[in-house]
């Protein structure tokens, strides 16, 4: 076996040292937003089934979305569908070889979190 001195390798990062990234801070809201996407499929699924069982089990689901924390809920997932799907297209301009730079890329990071933001805001007024 090799003899190899472990006591003199440098240490990773520590996280008190290391300063998080508009790149990689993007990167895992998306997969954040792609869970909340999976808990909203189950929301809508379950008021759909109540929809089809029985008029009082519609009503109480209906209720709780239209209460002021079922539209909170429901803004957060509006946002994490736009979020999530505009991590998605950053990734496939990135698939073809486009803004792979460091700058372009923590500027579409940050044009991720405001586009998620404005087109929230604007589904909520438009609905």
């Amino acid at each position: 076996m090799a003899d190899v001195n472990r006591g003199n390798r440098p240490l990773s990062p520590h996280l008190q040292i290391y300063r998080p990234q508009m790149t990689s801070m993007s990167s895992i809201m998306v997969r954040i937003t792609g869970i909340a996407c999976l808990v909203l499929s189950v929301i809508v699924v379950a008021w759909l089934l109540a929809a089809s069982t029985s008029e009082a089990a519609f009503d109480a689901w209906n209720g709780l979305l239209r209460s002021w924390f079922g539209k909170l809920v429901m803004f957060g997932a509006t946002w994490a569908v736009f979020y999530h799907m505009l991590g998605r297209l950053r990734h496939v301009i990135w698939d073809f070889g486009y803004a792979l730079d460091v700058e372009t890329s923590e500027k579409m990071g940050m044009g991720m979190f405001i586009g998620a933001t404005v087109l929230a805001v604007v589904a909520v007024l438009v609905v």
